[in-house]
């Protein structure tokens, strides 16, 4: 089937090298690791988690934080082989048309779009709120209507647009720059995680943490609204409700979010100096030590304060208020801002790696492949990328965008598990600078586990995944089916003339 057609790794890895859209290869394995770390530390540890302490799992978060990191390593584990066999730009897109053909590919390439778009809207608007909570506690008030969305209260969300906008900026500039300013925000908002925990030590109060896992709260039928608007594990298994042993899993599928961005680090695997050596440590380094200060940062949070206190839009400023340290409250809040800024540049880094990929074989328009002269960067889509971030993210409430996130992520990771099974069924000889253990064991667990929390995401989300992979397949074979290199035939020269 034409559909099904491969796109071999040498040849990924020949377009990567035609010069007009050559990519410069710049980046270090502490880039990668400054990347990773300051992908996933973000939103997910700054604003989810007390909302999913509060909500399903109670103290037992820190044991959400676990599920989740496993499930995470062993997708990760997944993407360190890929992205050590094919280092081009990408991601899971480029990882799946090597191995699955085109079709998957382009699914998990609208996917990709899906959950980096939506992931950098996010953390747009984590960073407006805790922007908000910053300039109150030196006495600055920011008009609400102009610091929520139309469905959250507001007229617009301005700090999260303007964001957006100016990262735009720093991505078109070049990704050294990038690079460079990841690094220094990287250890500000890792010296304040490490502040939180190890000030925050000092306070915790052994009673907040008992009971450790709240007895389980079976949902009373309509009490969560409808089957829609529940996990969709309920239609499976019933009403798990929240707490107990059902909540830490509803947590995991929630903090899920908060380990968003080792994948991120595989995008970059095009302007990586030595790819098959570095991806690997940027990839499973920056998983491992977010995992720790996690749990860790959990467990500091809900021991200072009773876990059904933290439903708040800041829960470490929420923990600090609790003690009576206004200015601790500040610093964790300028930590936090710090922290998402470079997720938010980060996310949209990614989401023009991919839709460089894919524009560069032709599934996208080739006009959005464009490196620029001087920068070498793909600015043309690194441009609407950021556009499109900053009208979602001043329009849109953060709770529908953080589980859309989470569902595109997932299935991604579900795919990539699978693509490492058939890539070493149809092509063993490729040469593997990292090789993932107990394969088919390995894959098959992530695959697995990934989709279970998949399952743990309520029904409406599963609903608008559906509708937005809909909305792919009908682009796909209305435009990129016909319009794809590989089913042309045409060189990377021939496609540069039509940039």
């Amino acid at each position: 089937m034409t559909i099904m057609r491969v796109k071999s790794v040498e040849q990924s890895i020949r377009d990567a090298e035609a010069p007009e859209f050559r990519l410069r290869r710049v980046l270090r394995a502490v880039d990668l690791l400054g990347i990773g770390i300051g992908a996933i530390i973000g939103t997910g540890i700054f604003v989810l988690t007390g909302v999913a302490a509060a909500t399903d799992a109670g103290p037992g978060i820190s044991i959400s934080f676990v599920i989740s990191g496993i499930a995470c390593g062993l997708a990760a584990l997944c993407y360190a082989e890929f992205a050590s066999v094919v280092p081009v730009a990408g991601s899971a897109y480029t990882f799946s048309y090597a191995s699955m053909g085109e079709f998957l590919a382009w699914i998990i390439g609208w996917d990709l779009m899906l959950e980096f778009v939506i992931g950098a809207s996010t953390v747009s608007v984590g960073w407006s709120q805790y922007l908000v909570e910053a300039l109150d506690s030196i006495g600055i008030a920011v008009p609400d209507a102009l610091t929520a969305a139309p469905g959250a209260g507001g007229v617009m969300n301005l700090p999260a647009a303007v964001i957006a906008l100016v990262l735009t900026g720093v991505l078109v500039v070049g990704i050294r720059l990038s690079a460079a300013v990841t690094n220094v925000i990287v250890a500000i908002k890792l010296l304040v995680v490490l502040f939180f925990i190890i000030f925050g030590a000092f306070f915790i109060k052994a009673a907040n943490w008992s009971p450790f896992i709240p007895p389980h709260q079976p949902a009373e039928p309509g009490a969560a609204g409808s089957m829609l608007e529940q996990p969709l594990v309920n239609a499976i298994f019933g009403n798990v409700g929240s707490f107990g042993l059902s909540g830490l899993v509803a947590g995991a599928a929630l903090v899920f979010f908060a380990y968003i961005g080792f994948d991120i680090v595989a995008s970059g695997a095009e302007e990586t100096r030595k790819p098959q050596r570095d991806m690997p440590i940027g990839i499973l380094g920056s998983l491992a030590i977010c995992s720790v200060l996690y749990v860790l940062v959990s467990l500091v949070m809900t021991g200072i304060v009773k876990y059904d206190q933290l439903d708040t839009a800041a829960p470490m400023a929420t923990a600090f208020q609790a003690i009576g340290a206004p200015w601790a409250v500040g610093l964790v809040s300028l930590g936090a801002i710090a922290g998402l800024t470079t997720v938010i540049l980060i996310l949209m880094l990614g989401q023009a790696r991919v839709g460089f990929a894919m524009s560069r074989d032709g599934l996208l328009p080739v006009w959005f492949a464009k490196v620029h002269p001087k920068y070498r960067t793909p600015y043309r889509i690194t441009l609407i990328t950021g556009v499109v971030v900053a009208i979602i993210a001043s329009l849109t409430p953060i709770d529908v965008l953080a589980e859309m996130t989470n569902i595109g992520t997932l299935f991604a990771f579900v795919l990539v598990s699978i693509g490492v099974l058939v890539l070493r069924r149809t092509r063993p000889d490729l040469p593997r600078a990292f090789k993932v253990p107990w394969v088919p064991v390995v894959p098959i667990l992530a695959a697995v586990a990934c989709f279970y929390l998949m399952l743990n995401l309520e029904g409406w989300t599963w609903i608008r995944f559906g509708i937005w992979m809909l909305l792919g397949l009908v682009v796909y074979f209305v435009y990129s089916q016909h319009r794809s290199r590989l089913g042309k035939g045409e060189t990377i020269e021939e496609a540069a003339e039509e940039v």
